[in-house]
């Protein structure tokens, strides 16, 4: 496969701007990371949405309260796994994550009984799928970022300050560690792919070759072990064992994606960067990385 030299200017140009977007949220603050992914998470569901509704032509009355019924309910549960955050607020999060699923529920029911003589089960399943494989990584990433992983549950008092400020850090640096080396690991591939890629990877991705996608994980791992070792003083293992994860997970996030858009029949889900296609597919592959890293730090930290 050639190297399209346009193509990589323009995406580029278009991934330098998006760059620039994600650090601003990602390092700010706690408010801006909760509110980049907030807004991630409303494009996502938009654009899922009517990949259903192509999908599926029954789907189609689903209207706008069904959209907002269930961007609430995904946000309650992002909320949900944010309390451990310190937001500077009094106001306790569990409650505004409560209310925000009761009122998505509420929509979600209204918009059922307005638009459908009876109720069209689908609807829910495509509704509940659509919590799992959007709202819950979103909340995922949010729950390691508070970096309760790392914390004990409850009273927290008895934990000296110098490890509770490691543990935060851990937090703060993680979703950098994951969303990076999936940036590393897309670019390199799309490099290596263009470069050398001879074998098509799959019929759901025909673009993507195993050369370009085998070079990509081995680029991406190679770098996090030695920006591990040598720059932070770290387990260089540590962090290559994290990039492979989130490499192998996302290649696995990536074709999910683009089953689904086969079977809507589009190219893109959407058009919010040029050469990038929308929020699912910017962040397809993070979709299916956050769960995996996540059950990694849960259950062998």
């Amino acid at each position: 496969m050639a190297m399209n030299w346009h193509t990589f200017r323009v995406r580029a140009l278009s991934a330098l701007f998006f760059v620039a977007i994600m650090l601003v949220g990602l390092l700010w603050n706690e408010w801006s990371f909760f509110i980049l992914f907030s807004i991630v998470h409303a494009g996502c569901w938009i654009e899922y949405q009517k990949l259903i509704k192509q999908i599926d032509a029954r789907t189609q009355k689903v209207g706008f309260w069904g959209l907002i019924g269930s961007i609430l309910i995904g946000w309650g549960i992002m909320i949900h796994l944010s309390s451990s955050i310190d937001f500077g607020i009094t106001f306790p999060l569990q409650v505004i994550a409560n209310m925000t699923l009761a009122l998505g529920i509420l929509f979600l029911l209204m918009n059922e009984l307005y638009n459908f003589r009876q109720f069209y089960l689908k609807n829910f399943f495509y509704v509940l799928f659509g919590l799992l494989y959007l709202s819950l990584s979103f909340g995922l990433l949010l729950h390691i970022r508070s970096a309760a992983i790392w914390l004990p549950e409850g009273n927290t008092e008895g934990l000296s300050e110098v490890t509770s400020s490691l543990a935060k850090l851990e937090g703060y640096f993680m979703p950098l560690i994951i969303i990076g080396s999936i940036w590393v690991n897309d670019t390199m591939a799309y490099i290596v792919g263009s470069l050398v890629g001879k074998t098509p990877f799959s019929k759901l991705s025909p673009k993507k070759t195993w050369e370009g996608a085998v070079g990509g994980i081995v680029l991406s791992v190679c770098l996090a072990w030695l920006i591990g070792e040598f720059l932070m003083h770290a387990s260089g293992a540590k962090w290559a064992m994290i990039a492979a994860v989130v490499a192998v997970a996302g290649v696995f996030g990536d074709l999910f994606e683009s089953k689904l858009k086969r079977m809507a029949g589009v190219k893109d889900s959407g058009a919010i960067l040029p050469g990038h296609g929308g929020f699912l597919d910017r962040f397809d592959s993070l979709l299916f990385a956050t769960p995996a890293i996540w059950i990694c730090l849960r259950f062998f930290p």
